[in-house]
Parts: C-alpha cells; sequence; structure tokens
C-alpha cells in the first residue's frame, strides 16, 4: 500500500502513431511503484495525455524514463498538431495527491527538470507552484511561440531556461524544450459546438476564460486597442475564475471546440464552468452539443455536478452515486462524441488495485452462499453490517419515492436531504460489511506471527490485542452508523408517502437486527481484551445504543401498524 502518492500527467507530442506511444508508456510500466492509469492519444491534436501515479521517488523516475524515451522517438522539427506544443514531451506536471504537500512536490519537479536539463540536454522551464520566477509560473508564457519560435526564444537573457541548454543545436531542434511544473489537480474539458467556425469558438473562449480579450474601441474585433495611463494593453475579464480557454476546429470530429482548463475547481466547478460556455455560446446562436474530458477527473467532480443537475431539475440528491454520475455525464453531454466510462476515466476508480472481489461487489446469492461456506468469514459482523444497510436503504427508497410523488413537488428538498442522509449510512456500512471481515483476518495474521523467542511473543501478544480491540470497534461503528439511520426511519413513517409505511417499518426491524448482531460481536470480542477498562467502556457504549435502539424501533413498529390497520 502506497501512503505518499504523486501524480504525473505528462503530454507527448504524438497522438497518432500508436507504437511510439506505446513504447513510452513501456518506460513508465517498468518501474516498480509505479501505476499507469490513463493513455488518452488525439489524433487531431497529434497529442497524448498520459496518466500515472505511485510513490514520489518512483514516479519522477519513472517520468524521467518516459521523457528520455520520448526525446528518442519524436522528431519536433516534423511535428503538426491543433494543440499549442513547444516539445517532444511538452509538459510534466506532478500533482500531490495523498499524503505529500505542495512544497514537496515541487522540490520534486524542480529535481526532475534539473535531471532532465543536465542528462538529456533538453531545454526546461519550471512552471505554475515549481516557477522559480512569477512571470513562468503560466505555462502559456513559457509556451509563448511555440516550437517554432524555441530557437530565438531560448538564446535571451529573459527565457533562458531553467535547466538544460540554452543554444539552439540539432538535439534541441529535434526535442524542443519541456516545461516541468508542480499543480493542484486541473481538469481539462472540451466544449462541442454545432459550428466549424474556430473565429465563433475563441469569442466564445475569450467571454469565459478568466483572461478575457482585449478591450478595444467601437468594433470589439478590428478596433484600437485600449491603452492605459501607463501605455499598458487593457483587458476585459471573462466570466470564469481560474480557467484558461481557446477556440479551435478537430477535424477528427469536423467540429469547432472551447478547449477549457479549469485549473481552480473550487473557484469555477466543472459544471458552472459548462453552463457559462452554453449561456455564452446561445448569446452568439451557437449550441453546445456536448462535452469531453481529457485524461482523468476526480470523482468529486462528477458527484458535484450530478447533484447540481439533479437540484436544478428538483430531484432527490440521494440517490446512488452511480445514478448521480450517470447524471452529470448526460447533463454535460460527456458522451456526446465517444461513450463515456466512468471506470475508466475516474481517478480513483482506477487507483483501486485490489485484485480481491470485495464482499459487497458479489451478488445476493454469492453474498449468502459466501456466508454459508466453511470459511469462518464474513460472519455475524458483516451480515449484521449488511442488514442495515439494507434497512437503511428502505428508508432512503421511502424519502425518494416521497420527493417525487406528484403534488408533493414543494416538499422535494425536505425528502432529499433525508435521502442524502439515508446514502451515507448505506456507504458507511457497506464500507463496514468488508471491514468487519478485515477485523476478522489481522486477529487471524496475529495469531499466526511467530512465537519461538521472547521478544516475538512480546509483538505477538502485543499484536493479537491490538487486532481484537479493533474487531471490537468495528461493530460498535456498526451500531453507531446504523443507529443513526432510525433519524431517517422515523421522518419517513412520520412525513413519507403513505403507501410506503410498511417499506420504513421493515427498515427499522433491519436496523435493529443489524444493531443487536453487531452488539453481540462486540461483546464476543471484548471478552478477550486483557485491558478491561478498555472493553467495559466499549460494552457501555455498545449496551446504550442496543436499549436506545430496541425502544424507538418498537415505537416505530407500533406507529406502522396504527397507520395501516
Amino acid at each position: 500500500m502506497i501512503n505518499r502518492l504523486l501524480e504525473c500527467v505528462p503530454n507527448f507530442s504524438e497522438g497518432r502513431d500508436l507504437s511510439i506511444i506505446k513504447q513510452i508508456t513501456d518506460e513508465i510500466e517498468r518501474v516498480e511503484r509505479v501505476k499507469l492509469l490513463n493513455v488518452d492519444p488525439g489524433a487531431a491534436t497529434n497529442r497524448t495525455v498520459v496518466t500515472f501515479v505511485g510513490d514520489p521517488d518512483m514516479v519522477i523516475e519513472a517520468a524521467f524514463r518516459a521523457i528520455k524515451k520520448a526525446s528518442e522517438l519524436i522528431d519536433m522539427s516534423k511535428h503538426h498538431g491543433e494543440h499549442p506544443r513547444m516539445g517532444a514531451t511538452d509538459v510534466c506536471p506532478l500533482i500531490p495527491i495523498s499524503g505529500i504537500t505542495m512544497e514537496e512536490s515541487v522540490e520534486y519537479a524542480r529535481r526532475l527538470a534539473k535531471r532532465v536539463g543536465e542528462e538529456l540536454s533538453i531545454p526546461v522551464y519550471c512552471y505554475e507552484s515549481a516557477a522559480f520566477e512569477p512571470k513562468r509560473i503560466n505555462l502559456a508564457n513559457c509556451r509563448a511561440g511555440e516550437y517554432e519560435g524555441l530557437e530565438k526564444k531560448i538564446s535571451t537573457d529573459e527565457w533562458k531556461p531553467d535547466f538544460g541548454p540554452s543554444q539552439f543545436c540539432e538535439s534541441v531542434s529535434r526535442t524542443g524544450a519541456t516545461a516541468v511544473g508542480a499543480r493542484d489537480f486541473l481538469i481539462a474539458i472540451n466544449y462541442n459546438l454545432n459550428t466549424t467556425s474556430t473565429r465563433r469558438a475563441n469569442a466564445i473562449a475569450f467571454d469565459v476564460r478568466e483572461k478575457g480579450r482585449k478591450l478595444r474601441e467601437g468594433d470589439p474585433i478590428t478596433g484600437k486597442v485600449v491603452l492605459d495611463k501607463d501605455g499598458k494593453e487593457v483587458w476585459t475579464p471573462g466570466t470564469l475564475k481560474g480557467c484558461k480557454a481557446i477556440g479551435w476546429f478537430i477535424e477528427e470530429y469536423g467540429i469547432a471546440q472551447v478547449s477549457m482548463n479549469v485549473t481552480d475547481i473550487k473557484a469555477t466547478p466543472v459544471h458552472i464552468a459548462f453552463d457559462e460556455v452554453v449561456s455564452k455560446a446561445a448569446a452568439r446562436g451557437i449550441r453546445v452539443t456536448g462535452s469531453e474530458i481529457v485524461g482523468l477527473i476526480p470523482k468529486k467532480v462528477l458527484i458535484e455536478a450530478g447533484k447540481y443537475y439533479l437540484a436544478k431539475q428538483q430531484r432527490s440528491l440521494g440517490v446512488s452515486e452511480e445514478e448521480i454520475i450517470k447524471i452529470a455525464v448526460k447533463s454535460m453531454g460527456l458522451d456526446d462524441l465517444k461513450p463515456f466510462d466512468p471506470q475508466e476515466k475516474v481517478i480513483e476508480f482506477l487507483i483501486d488495485g485490489s485484485s480481491k472481489k470485495a464482499l459487497v461487489d458479489l451478488t445476493c446469492k454469492e453474498f449468502a452462499l459466501e456466508t454459508a461456506s466453511e470459511s469462518p468469514a464474513p460472519g455475524g459482523g458483516s451480515v449484521s453490517a449488511y442488514m442495515g444497510a439494507m434497512g437503511a436503504a428502505l428508508a432512503t427508497m421511502v424519502a425518494n419515492l416521497s420527493s417525487h410523488k406528484a403534488g408533493w413537488d414543494s416538499k422535494w428538498e425536505y425528502f432529499s436531504n433525508y435521502a442524502e442522509k439515508g446514502q451515507a449510512v448505506i456507504a458507511e456500512l457497506l464500507h463496514l460489511v468488508d471491514e468487519d471481515t478485515q477485523s476478522f483476518n489481522k486477529i487471524m495474521e496475529a495469531f499466526s506471527l511467530p512465537k519461538s523467542t521472547e521478544q516475538e511473543k512480546e509483538i505477538r501478544s502485543k499484536a493479537i490485542q491490538d487486532a481484537t480491540k479493533y474487531a471490537t470497534e468495528i461493530p460498535l461503528r456498526t451500531m453507531e452508523v446504523a443507529y443513526s439511520a432510525l433519524d431517517v426511519v422515523e421522518a419517513m413513517v412520520k412525513d413519507g408517502n403513505p403507501n410506503s409505511i410498511s417499506d420504513a417499518g421493515v427498515g427499522a426491524l433491519a436496523i435493529r437486527a443489524c444493531v443487536t448482531g453487531a452488539f453481540m460481536n462486540v461483546k464476543i470480542n471484548a471478552k478477550d481484551l486483557k485491558d478491561r477498562d478498555i472493553a467495559n467502556n466499549l460494552i457501555e457504549r455498545g449496551a446504550q445504543i442496543y436499549k436506545e435502539t430496541v425502544e424507538r424501533e418498537q415505537k416505530i413498529t407500533n406507529d406502522v401498524f396504527s397507520s395501516i390497520q
């Protein structure tokens, strides 16, 4: 398990010759503790975006090898494509994912840049957070003039590379220059337009991008550029913060696009950017037919978008992640040009490299048969958590049905809030289904430790006690989470669709069964704890939850029977 996770998203100036792309990505896959997540070639842009993650030291080793291979295979003097570019490896950003700070990522980026410049003799500019001076923070500044302007650019004092040669020699004419940086997560998204006009696409891009457009006198296109008192050009900012955008024509699709990088997804979520582009395009008589994500995205981007569009429809937000993501995909037309598979585009889905199938991924039949097998796990703890998840699911179902009930439109948000609470409970209880089994496995692993010497016996004994304590805490957590679902059940029995009140009642029964079963596991595991103060505290907490659950379930059951007499 890698605790420190660094992502690297190099862009290589080859999107047509798959054999070249494969040779580059093979170099990445040869490095241990690194996982190649995505390879996204584009024929029109003649550019491939590659994404991989792993241990920081191994990530920069893989990046170096890939840059080296690209410099051997790609001749920039012969390169043509729609996307701005200046090198065989055009950009190579590092993005901290977990267990690593931006400051550390900057050091890794500069270390990589120095090695590329010195060992491969490639001019390197450090950009974004890794930049050595303010004007080099912006990638567009570093890449200004592109490959064609590189010969003149790198020989100037102002744009001398941070590392590597500053003369346009024969090797540099092949490799071009590379920008290496450290940045936060960036979303690259293209908006598909029902036009072939690059000029119209650019106009929309200028409307929305943070930089905006030059202010002109009279005609906004041909008018004289307005200068301030210092003689500097005056710019009219666009409507979206943290967004860069240009317009281009994609021959592969036969349409124009607004190509956007969202560099600050907190300031401008992707769904807000989409709606703004739609609005500005409509004002110019153009329709956005859909969009395409380039590379990978965090799951939260689609979840936030899906909930945003559900709320606009006054629909419950308390539905499954799969449904929320589906709404996001359809709302932003992410499958307009080609199929969009979240399993291949969402970084969290790809990082999970577990080969063992989780219990919650089994079919109902498979889960039952696995439970019935001679293996001691899954046992009562996992089954209790699953019963709790089903109880919460029934209450959530009533909330969603009530939210969408004809004539109850004014109440949709009330029920949606409860459905979201129910979904959160379901998600955690499903996690606890597998976690309970994992806690049992930890005990078995501790018992298998060697015990030949006194030191080994001491280590083994401590491991057993730590695992036993954890195995007691997990069912207690199951009790706490399941108990919280009774809030949803009670609200649905009181205010929900009366035709579904029995479903809420069954949910209460399932939750009581979950809490009861989990409490049994708390007590049986706690008896093996040597620290009786800890054991008694866990049992006392469980006993209180059990008592309150029984009382609340009995009242809910009585209310249900009273309502359906």
